[in-house]
């Protein structure tokens, strides 16, 4: 008897590009992942609702409609009567490399970005790791008198439900892992905007500031700026 092939997780590839499809169909399928390939933005957004896949990688040059396009339409989803998953992890690869580029795909909730020409080991690794961090952040997790439910991508404050935009969420999410920590604006940078080398942006304290007056309007106690270095949740 032949051995059973075991899937890690289900794919939606979308490309336009015969050649490149084809090379990642392949090579995500010799490594176990069950591949749904998508050469346009109808058939990625077709897949995605009825095949429910684990994580979707999107280009931006499509045929029919912008990968931004594709990527709002599943972020501004309600999961009900979309049947769109609104938290299906999504990673960006495309040749358009630019910060602006790069800056407008996380802003538009995508959770990582990845730039062509690349390496298919470094889009493994990738892909690795946006499915982790969605597998180990399920659980709904109690900071002082803050709730954040990943699953559901939910916060309350004292039983009041807060509404976050999903980079507002995302900063929340990590901060919360250790709260009393102070996270150096670099590490919440590439963890919540995908940024791999030092850039001098203003997208961080904006982000942090709105946060902290939604989470708490009257006293402003949660997301503590430690001047020149980083934030924290709490004070310890």
């Amino acid at each position: 008897m032949l051995p059973q092939r075991r899937e890690i997780a289900s794919l939606v590839v979308c490309d336009d590009d015969a050649p490149t499809l084809e090379l990642l169909c392949d090579h995500l399928t010799a490594d176990r992942f069950r591949v749904l390939p998508a050469p346009s933005a109808a058939d990625a957004l077709r897949l995605c609702r009825y095949d429910r896949p684990d994580l979707l990688l999107l280009d931006l040059n499509l045929p029919d409609a912008s990968g931004l396009d594709v990527l709002r339409e599943i972020r501004d989803a309600d999961g009900v009567t979309s049947r769109f998953d609104p938290a299906l992890p999504v990673i960006v690869l495309t040749g358009r490399g630019t910060d602006e580029d790069r800056v407008r795909g996380l802003e538009f909730g995508a959770d990582d970005y990845l730039v062509k020409p690349f390496h298919y080991q470094e889009l493994r690794a990738r892909v690795g790791a946006v499915l982790r961090r969605g597998n180990s952040e399920g659980e709904p997790a109690r900071v002082d008198e803050i709730v954040v439910d990943p699953a559901q991508r939910k916060v309350w404050v004292r039983g009041r439900e807060v509404a976050l935009s999903n980079k507002e969420f995302g900063l929340l999410r990590v901060l919360a892992t250790e709260p009393t920590r102070v996270f150096a604006k670099r590490e919440l940078l590439e963890a919540v905007w995908g940024y791999r080398t030092p850039t001098r942006t203003r997208t961080l304290d904006s982000h942090a500031s709105r946060l902290r007056r939604k989470l708490d309007p009257e006293h402003g106690r949660y997301v503590v700026n430690c001047w020149a270095y980083g934030y924290r949740l709490i004070d310890g």
